[in-house]
C-alpha cells in the first residue's frame, strides 16, 4: 500500500515539475509516465514496448520525447536506467518510509534520505570518494518472519 503512496507522490511531484515548465499533460504522458515508474525499464525501446502493450497507438517519438522531458525536469537519469531520482536539493518532504519491527515508522525527506544513505555507505566503506548516482531496488517477493508482508 505505501509503495503505491509512494509511487502517486512521485507522479504528482513529476506532473507539477512538467506543469511548471509549461508542458501540457496528456494521457499519453501520464501513461508514459505510469510504466516509467512501475516497470524497470532499462531503454526507450521497453518504455515503448509496455507503452504499446496498454496503447497500440503510441509511437516511438512519442516515448524519446517524454524521456527527454523528464531527462531535462531531472526526473529520470539516463545512467539510471529510466528510475525516477531524487536530487540532493529536491524538497519532497516524503521519499521514504522506513518501516520498523515494532510497526513504527520513520519518514524521511529527500534531502534527508540522500544524507542517511551517504552516511551509511560511506561508513561501510561502500563510497571511497565516490558519489552515488543512482539506485535501483528490486522488490523482494519472499516473505519475512514477524514482518507480516514482503520486503
Amino acid at each position: 500500500m505505501e509503495d503505491l503512496i509512494m509511487e502517486n507522490e512521485k507522479r504528482e511531484f513529476i506532473i507539477k515539475k512538467l506543469k511548471e515548465k509549461g508542458f501540457r499533460i496528456t494521457r499519453q504522458r501520464r501513461m508514459l509516465l505510469d510504466v516509467i515508474l512501475a516497470n524497470e525499464c532499462s531503454s526507450c525501446k521497453e518504455i515503448f514496448f509496455e507503452a504499446s502493450r496498454r496503447d497500440n497507438g503510441i509511437g516511438t517519438a512519442t516515448v524519446y520525447r517524454m524521456v527527454n522531458l523528464l531527462e531535462e525536469i531531472g526526473a529520470i537519469d539516463r545512467k539510471n536506467m529510466y528510475k525516477i531520482s531524487y536530487p540532493n536539493n529536491c524538497s519532497l518532504e516524503e521519499a521514504c518510509i522506513v518501516e520498523m519491527s515494532d510497526d513504527s515508522t520513520c519518514r524521511l525527506s529527500a534531502k534527508r534520505w540522500n544524507e542517511v544513505l551517504h552516511a551509511g555507505l560511506e561508513a561501510c566503506g561502500y563510497l571511497q570518494g565516490r558519489e552515488v548516482t543512482g539506485i535501483i531496488l528490486h522488490p523482494c517477493s519472499c516473505e519475512q518472519e514477524g514482518l507480516g508482508h514482503a520486503v
